[in-house]
């Protein structure tokens, strides 16, 4: 079987899965009413030990199911969601029947972003409170100046890392500089998520980006660009301007966390994706490869 095909899920079983959601959504039965056909059984780490997997964000015009069918099918363990498949206003109920889901398909919810966060300390918390029944360990972020007193008290509460995203040009976070500032003398909990992709488009340098900010490295967004400016164009990693090689060398020697949030986000092409993303993978493992042979 190829690869990257889904392993678990035999065709039956995928017609099963579309004709329950089908059958689901006209009965107006919610999406995790449906029966539990997905299993997990992948194949040994691909990946070297780096806890690659995929932003939700990427596949943002599936449903929940389908959606985590796809990063199945992709062959990575790990997930960071955005919004659309967990709402952080789901109910514990939703929240359960989400990590269902993804334990039948062998994925682990490594984050959850990007969230916003201000000087609204009880607001806040409610984002931090719902990744703690959900297990999440990364909140991926865009926090305000003012937001930082707040953040101080709730990762140490919760032992919840919160990961500064970066949004490309003209963003508050969009130079290096800028992000170093902003965690510089904070809790150890505060850190980054660096967006390669928005990284180069404004016309730096992800794997400085890496090296510099070293310990504070909780999540990437695996991106490439080929504009490198105001614009985006998406590309599959490694045929735009990232140095996928340079990225993953970086991200081992500044020993990123196992239980870290290393997610491709793929932004291009939104209603069929997945062969793009499939490619993507393949080239961050052949890049994994090399910085093994390095070793």
């Amino acid at each position: 079987m190829d690869a990257y095909a889904v392993t678990s899920l035999t065709r039956r079983r995928l017609l099963a899965i579309a004709a329950a959601t089908s059958g689901a959504a006209a009965a107006g039965v919610a999406w995790f009413d449906l029966p539990r056909v997905l299993g997990a059984e992948l194949a040994d780490d691909a990946f070297g030990g780096f806890p690659v997997g995929v932003q939700s964000y990427s596949l943002r015009n599936f449903n929940v199911v389908e959606a985590v069918r796809h990063i199945q099918g992709l062959g990575v363990r790990y997930a960071e969601f955005f919004g659309k498949h967990l709402p952080l206003e789901a109910t514990d109920a939703t929240i359960q029947e989400t990590k269902r889901l993804l334990a039948d398909a062998g994925i682990q919810l490594a984050g959850h972003g990007v969230n916003g966060f201000s000087k609204d300390h009880a607001k806040n918390e409610k984002v931090f409170a719902f990744a703690k029944r959900a297990g999440i360990r990364n909140l991926t972020a865009d926090p305000t100046p003012d937001s930082f007193e707040s953040l101080e008290k709730l990762v140490a509460q919760y032992n919840i890392r919160i990961a500064i995203h970066n949004h490309g040009p003209g963003h508050r976070y969009d130079k290096l500089e800028q992000v170093v500032k902003a965690v510089r003398d904070r809790h150890p909990l505060i850190g980054v998520c660096v967006d390669t992709g928005h990284v180069i488009r404004t016309k730096e340098d992800p794997v400085k980006w890496i090296r510099e900010l070293g310990p504070r490295v909780f999540a990437a967004h695996l991106k490439d660009d080929i504009k490198q400016d105001g614009g985006s164009q998406n590309v599959v990693i490694g045929k735009g301007n990232l140095d996928v090689v340079g990225v993953f060398q970086a991200l081992q020697d500044v020993k990123f966390p196992a239980d870290g949030d290393l997610a491709l986000e793929y932004e291009a092409n939104p209603a069929n994706p997945v062969e793009d993303m499939k490619q993507c993978i393949a080239v961050a493992r052949e890049a994994i490869a090399k910085v093994a042979k390095k070793a």
